[in-house]
């Protein structure tokens, strides 16, 4: 009787142990930026029709994604921040 105590005792512990391990490790990895760092200054020239304008910018992974609006359908320009190049367009259906 006295052996099952005490492994009731460890085992307990232990569980309690692991869960503490695993939140700790969620906590640290959900505060770990995702993103990479942008560089401090960047300029990209995008070569659009007349009369687009920035709708809105966000950080995607490794990317720059660019909303434009007017200048015909909708459209969203991926830019690479390393090296300020379009990586890749996305046309909006109207």
């Amino acid at each position: 009787m006295r052996a099952l105590k005490i492994a009731t005792i460890v085992m307990g512990v232990l569980i309690v142990g692991g869960t503490m391990a695993l939140i700790i490790v969620v906590a640290r990895r959900s505060a770990t930026p995702t993103v990479a760092a942008l560089p401090a200054s960047m300029s990209a020239t995008l070569d659009e029709p007349v009369g687009t304008r920035i709708a809105g910018i966000a950080a995607v992974q490794d990317r720059l994604a660019v909303q434009l609006q007017g200048g015909g359908t909708d459209r969203v320009v991926l830019i690479d921040p390393r090296t300020g190049s379009v990586a890749g367009r996305i046309s909006l259906a109207r």
